[in-house]
């Protein structure tokens, strides 16, 4: 595992300028893929606008979200490049729609950076990713040690379109293929989670309990809103806080869920770090410098075989009190205060 530091606040729906206004060969652009999960907003881009404004505050720049459309995304980018932007900063919805979004890019002779979701295209000029497939490694090692002999687990998957979500998975079955093949652990129930939509696997996870008459000891979940939603239906079932759950971004719910005992781990990136260091890579293209230092060896080869540069950063995996205060120590957009709120006040922890 690999420790960091940093994070941020917030950011606006179509369009946010937090520079001076700049000439249109002065701009750049990041499009993000929905405000279902709130990292995408008050983190990943608030950082990114920051170090922008800190590193080149006379380039600016402009922030889309187009909620889970791959069309509307598709829209944000022309309109980025009809206004001149430099550079295109795209986490896609949908890897390979967005190939068309580094294709359309590259005709303009503008670099496309895929910011933690890999856009499969050639024309994908650089990647800035966490190694995911650990991630899913830790997630399902901490579910093994949690769990005994031929337990039964859930394994509530991320978004199919999202091309991290089966790196996560992948992760996550180095770990438990050969323990399924055995039988030391069972897998009862699996499913995918469209969108990341927390409903979606709140669905799953009460088809799960049903199909298996509460018969769960573990839930491999892949990211934090799979891990609350799982938690809300195992709550109502009573297993809350008996059931060992898995997550990913660390959220204030999450940190909250792991005081209380209900979620027991969550992986911790650094987005500040992921911003800083995709910042870095947006002014150096402009200025046309050089990228060393910055990017180091390059992706596994996408679905288009182009072996992307990357910017790797790393992760931490978070698990109990030591946990969550090393997330509150090393992100600075989540305070203690921002933790202890509601149930959660009540822990030892808070009351520390």
């Amino acid at each position: 595992m690999f420790g960091i530091k940093k994070a941020i606040t917030c950011v606006a729906l179509a369009m946010m300028s937090m520079a001076p206004i700049a000439a249109a060969e002065d701009m750049v652009a990041m499009l993000l893929p929905e405000n279902v999960n709130p990292r995408w907003e008050s983190q990943d881009a608030a950082f990114f606008v920051k170090h922008m404004k800190d590193m080149a505050p006379n380039i600016q720049v402009e922030v889309f979200n187009a909620n889970n459309d791959t069309a509307a995304q598709q829209r944000q980018a022309e309109q980025a490049l009809s206004r001149g932007a430099k550079v295109l900063v795209v986490i896609p919805i949908d890897g390979e729609a967005a190939a068309i979004i580094a294709d359309m890019a590259a005709d303009e002779g503008v670099p496309t950076i895929a910011y933690d979701r890999m856009v499969q295209s050639t024309n994908t000029s650089f990647w800035v990713q966490a190694d995911l497939r650990a991630s899913g490694r830790a997630q399902a090692a901490h579910i093994v040690a949690n769990t005994e002999f031929g337990d039964t687990l859930v394994m509530l998957k991320g978004s199919p379109t999202d091309p991290n979500a089966p790196t996560i998975y992948h992760g996550q079955m180095d770990v438990l293929e050969s323990l399924f093949a055995s039988g030391e652990r069972v897998l009862g129930y699996e499913n995918w989670t469209q969108g990341w939509d927390p409903a979606v696997a709140r669905r799953s996870m009460d088809q799960a309990l049903t199909k298996l008459n509460n018969n769960v000891q573990g839930v491999v979940s892949s990211n934090d809103g799979n891990a609350g939603a799982a938690v809300a239906a195992l709550a109502e079932q009573g297993m809350a806080g008996k059931v060992p759950v898995s997550g990913l971004d660390c959220t204030v719910q999450a940190l909250q869920l792991i005081l209380l005992g209900q979620m027991t781990q969550s992986v911790w990136r650094d987005f500040d770090m992921m911003a800083e260091a995709t910042a870095k890579a947006t002014v150096a293209l402009i200025n046309e410098d050089s990228l060393d230092g910055i990017v180091m060896g390059t992706s596994p080869a996408n679905s288009a075989g182009k072996e992307v540069p990357m910017v790797p950063v790393g992760f931490y995996n978070a698990v109990g009190e030591a946990g969550v205060q090393y997330v509150i120590d090393n992100d600075p957009s989540i305070t203690k205060a921002d933790v202890c709120k509601g149930e959660a006040a009540a822990t030892s922890f808070c009351k520390g």
